[in-house]
């Protein structure tokens, strides 16, 4: 009875091993991604919230927000902005997000400095460091194809 007591423990320890491998793995994509070995990597999360400026002419604070728009598409076709939304309106004045793929603060930073609209102070931005897939910018490439109609 203890013989098979032995076999059965060693069948289902290495049913578990097997499940911790991972037969798909592709390391050339992993590492054109930048992927550690988890499948993550360091991104940079931006919270876009109101700014101080008040602009009163409509025609203009339309042309930065459509100069805004430009960038964001400009970025992700870069491959620097993985991911940019809006958010609904909050009493904490968050207006959207953007992930950018970046080596760091600072050239989140100069990223930023892109923006017409951060640039004339009608958004503000604070920005996070985050810990993500790799792969997460792949989905971009699927976008056009959902997307009828462009900003």
């Amino acid at each position: 009875m203890l013989k098979y007591f032995f076999i059965f423990c060693i069948f289902v320890c290495n049913n578990l091993n097997a499940q911790n491998t991972k037969v798909s793995y592709n390391q050339a994509l992993a590492d054109s991604l930048g992927s550690d070995e988890y499948g993550m990597k360091s991104y940079y999360l931006v919270i876009l919230k109101t700014g101080k400026a008040h602009i009163e002419d409509k025609n203009e604070v339309n042309r930065l927000f459509k100069e805004h728009l430009n960038n964001i598409g400009k970025l992700a076709k870069e491959g620097k902005l993985v991911v940019a939304g809006p958010l609904e309106k909050n009493e904490n004045q968050y207006r959207g997000i953007f992930i950018l793929n970046a080596k760091s603060k600072e050239d989140a930073q100069e990223l930023l400095k892109s923006d017409p609209a951060i640039q004339a102070e009608l958004l503000a931005a604070e920005i996070y460091k985050w810990y993500g897939s790799a792969a997460l910018p792949l989905y971009l490439q699927y976008h056009d194809q959902i997307q009828k109609t462009s900003f």
